[in-house]
């Protein structure tokens, strides 16, 4: 396992061109972007290029945040903006040299059935997983906690495995947030040995507050133990919201280098 930064959480004091310097700064050799297509892709080339990180994750475009999307693929009646989404992040996530795509299932609307959504998250997935795989990519899906984002379609593990299992493709994984999931599992570690090797993708931030590890109370330590027993081997991706200056809050990066080697 290795230590990445997200660059749209962390190091907000600088412009995003920037983050990445500052990121390698502190010691991260990976960074990962959320939505990387609201900056130019040649700006954020050139930042990366300089900075020498590598870019392991980005998101497919969530649709209009003004209006509150958070994800297009649930959204009955947006395919094309979906699959328009799906061709904009091949291009940055090329651009980038990103090995990982996160899709985000949204807030469908109330009114429509549940067996509608599913099938329009299922054929959507289906395409992301399929065109995305052309690329090489792998492709992730996330489950995301109600409380923080009421409406959210994928709002806890069973549905995000649920998802897994409809779409029935071996490229779909899940992007596992120890954050999101510490609030809707009932026992964080066995929810990660329920996910097991569905675990494509790892984020974390402490609860309550989504702040750095060490400013709440679940046990981030035990869940990195816990995702080496389930062989998870890959990123752990810092995403959360700094209490003050990044780098004055980075006082957990030793015991987590410690924890993954």
């Amino acid at each position: 396992m290795y230590l990445a930064a997200n660059l749209t959480m962390l190091f907000q004091e600088y412009p995003m061109e920037e983050r990445f310097r500052a990121a390698a700064a502190a010691g991260f050799k990976y960074v990962e972007i959320q939505f990387p297509h609201f900056h130019p892709l040649e700006e954020l080339q050139r930042a990366r290029e300089a900075a020498d990180v590598e870019v392991v994750l980005i998101n497919v475009p969530a649709g209009n945040p003004e209006r509150g999307e958070v994800g297009l693929a649930a959204l009955p009646g947006r395919e094309k903006d979906f699959r328009e989404a799906v061709e904009l992040c091949a291009t940055y996530a090329r651009g980038l040299g990103a090995r990982k795509v996160n899709v985000l299932a949204g807030k469908p609307p109330v009114d429509l059935s549940a067996d509608r959504i599913w099938r329009t998250l299922t054929e959507n997935l289906r395409f992301a997983v399929e065109r995305l795989g052309e690329e090489g990519l792998m492709v992730l899906t996330e489950p995301i906690n109600p409380v923080d984002v009421p409406g959210v379609f994928l709002n806890c593990l069973e549905a995000g495995l649920e998802a897994l299992e409809r779409v029935a493709h071996p490229g779909l994984y899940l992007q596992f947030d120890l954050y999101h999931m510490g609030i809707t599992e009932p026992d964080l570690l066995k929810a990660i040995a329920r996910a097991g090797r569905a675990i494509g993708h790892v984020q974390f931030a402490d609860h309550p507050g989504r702040h750095e590890p060490g400013s709440g109370s679940l046990d981030l330590l035990g869940a990195l133990a816990a995702l080496r027993e389930v062989g998870y081997d890959d990123a752990i991706a810092a995403e959360y919201r700094p209490l003050g200056r990044t780098e004055d809050g980075l006082h957990w990066m030793a015991d987590f280098e410690a924890a993954i080697r």
